[in-house]
């Protein structure tokens, strides 16, 4: 006759304080305060004149003045800020475009194509995540200034044209997205490999790509550090140099500091519409590349 050991006297589990519901939300609600409190000063401001700046609070709304501040903004300098916005769109938008897709083809050829060196190739990928952008500024002057291309667009748009972590990405999701079997269909009707990944695995890498493309926008509107080593011209400067080299001159010149509140705020905006109007194709490419 077999009998039961004694059960022993454990005190109910429960949840930890620190990750009960009440906790996690209390978390989650302080970390959206710290991101939205700074855009929500940068809408208050914006609306402000120079005299408000110093008799009103952090969050007050002045006497309403944004439409003369976007006046005097783009009045500034004969209207320089609109070369930054059109020098950060150029930067950004192409440069994300045509960057994606050059990520896109090297991790897809990493996943999926079978040549020498591969995993060798993919290995040194990985470990040019790990390099700063900031540490490549100086060899990537040094290489514009034997190429004659420093002070020109191209010593900006061509450096961003690549990113190992876009070429990590694509490759997770080439894995996850595109099947091995497809890929044998068509060589076997005798379409050829640049044919097969445009028609067959760019398609099917499309959340996977918009996911790099915002990556590549985001990471190309915030570039600030090249564009401060390699240009001098002003008319060349993206929107975060440009706006910095104002901030440099408000404590001499006061009537500066709406424009540069005002010009951060439109900044900003085509980062948080990339955001809100790409979400669903950037979560689910996420949720893709997090599977493998």
């Amino acid at each position: 006759m077999s009998h039961t050991a004694p059960a022993r006297n454990r005190p109910p589990l429960t949840a930890s304080m620190w990750t009960s519901r009440t906790a996690v939300h209390l978390v989650l609600l302080i970390g959206a305060l710290y991101s939205v409190l700074p855009l929500i000063w940068l809408v208050t401001s914006a609306t402000k004149n120079v005299n408000d700046f110093s008799t009103t609070g952090a969050f007050d709304l002045g006497a309403f003045s944004l439409g003369d501040n976007l006046t005097a903004l783009f009045a500034e300098q004969d209207g320089i800020f609109l070369y930054w916005v059109r020098n950060s769109v150029l930067y950004a938008v192409v440069g994300a475009v045509l960057g994606s897709l050059v990520c896109a083809a090297c991790g897809y050829a990493v996943a999926k194509l079978e040549f020498p060196g591969r995993r060798t190739l993919f290995a040194v990928t990985l470990a040019g995540v790990l390099v700063p952008t900031t540490a490549l500024a100086l060899p990537l002057y040094l290489l514009a200034s034997q190429l004659r291309l420093v002070d020109t667009f191209w010593a900006v748009f061509l450096p961003v044209l690549t990113n190992p972590f876009g070429v990590y990405l694509a490759r997770a999701f080439a894995d996850a997205s595109v099947p091995d079997e497809v890929l044998e269909a068509a060589r076997v009707d005798g379409a050829g490999e640049l044919r097969t990944f445009f028609t067959i695995g760019l398609p099917m890498m499309r959340n996977g790509l918009i996911t790099i493309v915002l990556f590549q926008f985001v990471a190309i509107w915030n570039n600030f550090f090249l564009p401060l080593v390699m240009l001098t011209d002003p008319r060349l400067f993206p929107m975060n140099l440009g706006i910095f080299q104002w901030s440099t001159r408000v404590t001499q010149f006061p009537q500066y500091n709406p424009l540069v509140i005002t010009g951060s705020l439109l900044a900003v905006i085509p980062l948080v519409a990339a955001f809100v109007l790409l979400q669903r194709q950037w979560r689910t490419g996420l949720a893709a590349g997090s599977t493998k």
